[in-house]
């Protein structure tokens, strides 16, 4: 659709400005990794060009050979027909330094908690060498699971998920980064996963948007899996499930880390005793909290006092 153009757009800056023009003309959405017009044409094209996708400034004025031409072209006009997010295109997804392998079969990974890993849970995990079990509950693509075991190079992990889908792209990505060994997939609803087994640091990012939001998704998010979005009608059908059976599998030290994206007030209101920690990052204010485990076991206590005795009707 774009050949006529080929001899006439000749660098990387002639290219990045096509493509910023194009995304706007054509309204597209963005929220995958990038958050505007400009940052989604530079991944796509320092992607396609197989170039460092944090390296833009050095290339801006090389010239591009006819087929990397041909190749830039096709990947923007992709981006603007299907609508789709550019990680889905590019088949990559990036959490700070690391790549992970993405398709359509696991949601864009872009947690606010890889971010909190890369920096190592500092003031979180008092010491990072008392982790020696993990548990990322909710894994999809497995992306945090493996930064967890990246950081924390003593412990097991282990990565959970309800979709078989996406726990084949967790064990690509298991694979591609040689942690066979240390980190293992569970098929399973949540903590139903894992049976009765324990782990010094749990990580959350469950589905937490609204029914009502899900259903207004414009092409861009309809294009990943509604499972890993749909967390009920108010969006924490899902955390409070966790809080409520997360007691069980936490060490007597371990911590809870969950994303709950703009859930705060909701939480805060149903469990005004929890002493949550909220965690903010760099692009981030109030969406994961942290709990100890001396705090959830608590919960589950008063859940269990709560509970109908043996025997009774509705």
């Amino acid at each position: 659709m774009t050949d006529h153009l080929l001899p006439t757009l000749l660098t990387v800056r002639d290219w990045l400005r096509y493509a910023v023009s194009r995304f706007n003309e054509a309204q597209l959405v963005f929220g995958h990794g990038t958050e505007t017009a400009l940052d989604e044409a530079a991944f796509l094209l320092l992607s396609t060009l197989h170039l460092p996708p944090d390296q833009l400034d050095p290339w801006l004025d090389a010239r591009l050979t006819m087929p990397e031409r041909k190749a830039v072209s096709d990947i923007i006009e992709k981006r603007v027909v299907s609508r789709k997010p550019a990680a889905y295109l590019t088949h990559a997804a990036w959490i700070g330094p690391h790549k992970f392998y993405v398709d359509e079969r696991v949601i864009v990974p872009r947690s606010y908690i890889g971010e909190l890993l890369n920096d190592g849970l500092s003031g979180i995990v008092d010491n990072g060498s008392s982790v020696s079990r993990v548990l990322d509950l909710c894994t999809g693509s497995g992306c945090l699971g493996i930064i967890a075991a990246l950081q924390f190079p003593e412990a097991t992990v282990d990565v959970a998920d309800i979709s078989r889908d996406a726990l084949a792209v967790a064990k690509r990505n298991i694979a591609d980064y040689g942690l066979g060994d240390r980190v293992t997939t569970h098929e399973g609803d949540l903590f139903g996963a894992v049976g009765d087994a324990t782990y010094d640091l749990i990580l959350c990012n469950p589905p937490y948007v609204t029914e009502a939001a899900v259903a207004s998704f414009p092409a861009e998010y309809r294009s990943e899996p509604r499972l890993a979005h749909d967390g009920g009608k108010d969006g924490m059908t899902l955390v409070r499930r966790v809080l409520a059976d997360a007691g069980r599998h936490l060490t007597p030290r371990g911590t809870l880390i969950v994303e709950l994206g703009f859930g705060r007030p909701i939480i805060e209101a149903e469990y005004r005793d929890l002493p949550f920690l909220w965690l903010d990052t760099a692009n981030s204010e109030g969406e994961v909290f942290a709990l100890p485990a001396s705090a959830v076991q608590t919960l589950k206590n008063k859940s269990r006092s709560r509970a109908k005795p043996k025997g009774a009707t509705s």
